[in-house]
């Protein structure tokens, strides 16, 4: 997950055989599904200054789509996985995260509202081109161990369960994020690296350059949902926004919260480190929206 040896090795490990941000693949699958006759696809929207997080519809970024007015919000839904829609009773929005393994081309979403018919809204994920980065590194540091194996598969399960969290905590409809750690942004989301020759997942998250012990602040106000070291994420935070949005902040060198605890926007959760599989200190940042990991960079101002 991250820029230079640093992130590229923690980026192998949430790439490797679809490790823990590996489900997004499955995940994409459930939202092509979905896509089916319905009216016409949208063109692509322009993002609305303002307005959090902006729209992008290609792999990796978010759809706004009009749900219209109705006296009681409204359910969405990408094939069986329920969406965050916000609003008020003049207008809803549902807020699809489209994941990084999208295939281009037509989409839609199913609509359920109190005394209507249910119906769908189509819209069309747009191509991107993510820039690729070639390394050439030593074989241990791409090839597991079995002991090292087994730690990742069991970690892997568990954090599946963490992604899949969905309360009906509803965030505040102003979802612009305060950045987590002020400093360069070392390795940008989609980035996908090829080790020796060997492609692997884009990097699902925002690498921001930051020296150990710098404060790690909430950029939107949470749940912690969970707390670990983990081998290739080291120390970890995640946060439930509410809805299906959810944040994580990996290579942790302290953590300041347990699970339960309520952060406000601003809250110090933990401290920049250097740990996991990673050569230097930085915060991995990531965003997941429908389970699905979305690009950072449209929930900030900058």
């Amino acid at each position: 997950m991250k820029q230079t040896p640093s992130s590229s090795l923690t980026h192998l490990a949430l790439d490797r055989r679809s490790a823990v941000l590996g489900t997004i693949g499955l995940i994409a699958a459930m939202h092509a599904g979905a896509a089916t006759k319905s009216t016409a696809a949208k063109k692509q929207p322009a993002a609305t200054p303002g307005v959090w997080p902006r729209a992008s519809q290609v792999p990796g970024g978010v759809a706004r789509l009009s749900l219209g007015p109705s006296a009681r919000r409204p359910q969405a839904f990408a094939g069986d996985i329920p969406l965050l829609v916000v609003g008020d009773a003049i207008e809803w929005t549902a807020l699809v995260g489209i994941p990084l393994a999208t295939e281009p081309g037509e989409a839609s979403v199913i609509v359920r509202a109190e005394g209507k018919p249910e119906r769908l809204i189509a819209y069309t994920v747009a191509p991107k081109q993510y820039r690729e980065q070639r390394l050439t590194v030593a074989p241990r540091t791409v090839d597991l161990s079995p002991e090292d194996e087994a730690r990742y598969v069991k970690e892997r399960d568990h954090l599946t369960g963490v992604m899949a969290t969905l309360t009906d905590m509803r965030p505040d409809s102003a979802l612009q994020m305060r950045v987590p750690v002020p400093g360069r942004r070392s390795s940008s989301f989609g980035l996908r690296r090829v080790f020796n020759g060997q492609s692997r997942n884009p990097h699902s998250g925002m690498d921001i350059a930051a020296g150990t012990g710098t404060p790690v602040l909430a950029p939107l106000p949470g749940k912690v949902i969970d707390t670990g070291d983990y081998f290739f994420n080291g120390g970890t935070v995640w946060l439930d926004h509410g809805g299906g949005l959810l944040t994580m902040y990996c290579h942790l060198s302290r953590i300041d919260v347990k699970v339960g605890d309520v952060m406000k926007t601003g809250e110090q959760l933990a401290a920049v480190g250097a740990t996991g599989r990673v050569t230097g200190p930085h915060l991995h940042w990531s965003v997941m929206l429908n389970r699905a990991m979305v690009d950072p960079a449209l929930f900030i101002a900058a």
